[in-house]
């Protein structure tokens, strides 16, 4: 991340290593539903190695002979990983043989016909699995278990993952020129504006684990429904509320900063986000000024499907995220996690 982030459940239990090698990350796509079985579609599951997303989609494009718009998917996977992702191509009338598809790195799992595309977000969530290696000391299991156990009570602060940021921070670079006057393909402008309010979000959460308000609904602040995009304010905190966020059934929210700032929260809430938002003037000023609406984002995120073995060498974690979460948020309250496929890169 472009700065250290507070951590909501005390310091790392050691450092490590991440993406040492491919099969030490992986991740499971869970879309939710079933495929409907008809339609004009073809729902693919597949399972990639160390293979990105788009550079895939474009090869199924190729494949099925249609245009690179006809393909779908839910979300962008690590490149460094083995990744199972759903991809949806609309082939219009004969089906591929996808059984032919021979692509280095990707491997069919499933084929299906659906009726509609697939489109970013439209998943419930990610299972992971994540081995942690070259441990600078080795936890005990008491210390290990303890942590498992306060994250399943509490859950994690919900900040956004350093691949939002792009390598070296270049997102955050790109949103610095855009909002100098530079023009930008749409896919840049898209990072940049994203990196952004990525930004300015992750400060403003770190500020609230600080206070310790990550996991408490503030009065006057918008309150956002468990698994959905739903939120409504909250003018004054009762037994009831704390009940429901003791329950996760709601959660407090932050700002994704846009032309309504801190979207709609009483002066008090926006006051203390405009405080933290104020050392990033050319972040806001430039998002309000290309016209970008303001949204919320839950401040925690409860993880489920908690898992742990461990062996004199490494830490293997598993767990499940929905949806838009990223799971180096929930590392990164268990160990200082150098990534070395970044490293390798030069991140």
């Amino acid at each position: 991340m472009p700065a250290t982030e507070a951590r909501a459940h005390g310091e790392a239990l050691f450092s490590a290593c991440i993406r040492s090698r491919p099969e030490d990350f992986r991740v499971t796509e869970q879309l939710g539903f079933e495929p409907d079985g008809n339609g004009e579609h073809d729902l693919l599951l597949l399972e990639k190695t160390s293979t990105n997303t788009e550079w895939l989609a474009r090869q199924l494009a190729r494949f099925a002979g249609v245009s690179a718009r006809d393909v779908g998917y839910c979300g962008l996977k690590d490149r460094h990983a083995i990744c199972r992702q759903w991809f949806s191509v609309y082939t219009r009338g004969a089906r591929p043989d996808w059984s032919g598809l021979a692509l280095e790195g990707v491997r069919l799992i499933q084929a299906s016909r659906h009726r509609r595309k697939l489109r970013r977000g439209s998943h419930r969530g990610n299972h992971f699995r994540i081995r942690l290696a070259r441990l600078s000391s080795v936890p005990s299991t008491a210390e290990l278990t303890a942590r498992i156990d306060a994250i399943a009570a509490r859950g994690v602060p919900n900040y956004f993952g350093p691949q939002r940021f792009g390598r070296n921070g270049e997102n955050l670079e790109l949103a610095a020129a855009l909002f100098a006057g530079a023009k930008l393909r749409r896919d840049k402008r898209g990072f940049a504006i994203s990196a952004a309010r990525a930004r300015i979000f992750n400060a403003i959460l770190s500020h609230r684990v600080g206070t310790g308000t990550w996991e408490r609904i503030l009065p006057g602040e918008l309150a956002n429904l468990d698994g959905s995009g739903s939120v409504f304010e909250v003018q004054a905190i009762d037994d009831e509320i704390e009940r429901r966020v003791r329950a996760f059934d709601i959660h407090p929210t932050g700002p994704l900063w846009g032309t309504s700032g801190s979207s709609e929260t009483s002066a008090e809430v926006a006051a203390i986000e405009a405080a933290v938002a104020s050392e990033f003037g050319v972040l806001t000023e430039g998002l309000c000024a290309a016209g970008v609406s303001a949204a919320v984002r839950p401040l925690r995120v409860r993880p489920s499907a908690l898992g742990l073995r461990r062996d004199k060498s490494s830490v293997e974690l598993t767990f499940w995220l929905p949806k838009g979460s990223f799971a180096t948020a929930l590392l990164a309250e268990f160990a200082d996690a150098e990534d070395a496929a970044a490293a390798r890169q030069g991140r």
